[in-house]
């Protein structure tokens, strides 16, 4: 078990109006004014949709995160872009630099912060 926990630290939710196709636990990209969809693969992500219910979706915009990451198994300033299964991955090219503050590559998953 971690001793350290980064849930909800700098938490920001935004809600978005959103598509059938936006699940909870994923990352999303704005797709129209006030509107978001999942993101594909390469994309900038604008948050994870955290809540999703009756055509909303609750987006966190800021703070703390835990990914699906693949390909991430380093902590620190590491560059990053949607892998297009809702998760992240690893994008030394296009990726976005994100700091990643605990990185699982045993089960695919990373702490981020957005």
């Amino acid at each position: 078990m971690k001793a350290i926990s980064f849930e909800g630290i700098g938490q920001v939710l935004a809600t978005f109006q959103c598509g059938e196709t936006v699940k909870m636990g994923q990352v999303v990209k704005v797709s129209a004014d006030g509107a978001v969809e999942p993101c594909a693969a390469g994309d900038h992500i604008a948050g994870m949709a955290v809540v999703v219910r009756d055509g909303c979706a609750a987006v966190q915009v800021a703070g703390f995160v835990t990914v699906a990451a693949s390909g991430v198994s380093k902590v620190g300033w590491t560059k990053l872009s949607a892998n297009g299964s809702g998760g992240m991955k690893a994008d030394s090219t296009a990726g976005t630099d994100y700091l990643v503050v605990s990185a699982d590559s045993e089960n695919g998953s990373a702490v981020i912060l957005l």
